[in-house]
């Protein structure tokens, strides 16, 4: 094809270049619907996947189990890498925020938060049923640290699509 024959946003080597709008919509809905499933999995699979990793800790698994902590920690987890998605790329959505190292502030921002609710929140359950595992549940923080950046890259690539300043956050198209 010349290159007289391409409109004008082509030639400057824009985001068309072949693809159409409904198209591109097609594909931001369906990172979402990803998003939304990827999210979900996370969560139901939590306690299964959570008690195999702390299987060696026998008392500390049970009591974990037994008060579903798990599944009560990854839902802090997720609840904080959705609000502090939307946060980021819709309510900040600043030109002058939209760089990787500003995202990432918000990853190990959000993955600390989650991190320290966990602690509080099993510690307290803890303090209430009268047992102390303060050096396991410091283990646990730290998975849950981790836990919380990955659901956070999830989200990050499900909703980033529509924000209109930081889409190409972290990484561009």
């Amino acid at each position: 094809m010349p290159w007289f024959s391409l409109d004008r946003q082509e030639r400057k080597g824009g985001r068309d270049c072949g693809t159409t709008r409904i198209e591109r919509m097609k594909k931001t809905v369906i990172y979402l619907i990803a998003g939304i499933i990827l999210t979900l999995v996370a969560l139901v699979t939590a306690t299964p996947v959570m008690d195999s990793i702390f299987s060696g800790q026998m008392e500390f698994a049970n009591e974990m189990y037994n008060d579903n902590l798990y599944f009560m920690t990854t839902l802090f987890a997720v609840i904080i890498a959705w609000v502090l998605g939307a946060v980021y790329y819709y309510v900040i959505n600043s030109v002058s925020f939209s760089r990787w190292y500003h995202w990432m502030i918000v990853l190990v921002a959000g993955a600390l938060l989650s991190a320290i609710v966990c602690f509080v929140y099993c510690n307290g359950v803890f303090d209430t049923n009268g047992v102390d595992y303060a050096d396991e549940l410091f283990g646990y923080s730290v998975t849950n640290l981790f836990q919380e950046a990955l659901l956070f890259i999830i989200v990050s690539f499900s909703i980033r699509w529509w924000s209109s300043n930081c889409r190409h956050t972290p990484i561009p198209e």
